[in-house]
């Protein structure tokens, strides 16, 4: 078996996906450290939002691996519904983060690097999988 090009897109998502989940697993550091469990009532990140973002990625993650390994295009697609899903959510903590003017305030909130990291890694993460679930094939 020769390296075609789905075992390229394949590594080029699973970079993607590990750059946007070690950025993803700082900014949730830094958000517990700062207090977000304890002010989740009143912070723009309410903490269901917060834990689920991570938990649909991580679950669209482990459809997609099967996906690959089965050459499953029912799992390819599902895995890109809950990345598409954790998006959303995504998207949300996002657009809150910015009308917050989180992004204004040095040395307070999140940094600037690791959130626009983030964001990058994971929407071309998204894209790759969405290419993924187009071209599987059933076996």
């Amino acid at each position: 078996m020769g390296f075609d090009g789905r075992h390229a897109v394949g590594l080029l998502t699973a970079a993607a996906w590990t750059v946007a989940a070690l950025a993803g697993v700082y900014l949730l550091f830094l958000w517990l450290a700062g207090g977000g469990l304890r002010r989740a009532k009143v912070t723009r990140f309410p903490a269901a939002v917060v834990f689920a973002h991570p938990a649909l990625a991580v679950t669209a993650l482990v459809c997609y691996a099967a996906g690959l390994a089965t050459g499953s295009r029912a799992l390819a697609w599902a895995a890109f519904a809950g990345l598409a899903a954790a998006a959303l959510l995504g998207f949300t903590m996002f657009t809150r983060w910015l009308g917050g003017g989180r992004h204004q305030m040095a040395g307070r909130g999140f940094p600037v690097l690791a959130v626009t990291l983030h964001g990058l890694a994971g929407v071309t993460a998204f894209t790759l999988v969405f290419l993924t679930a187009s071209a599987a094939r059933v076996f």
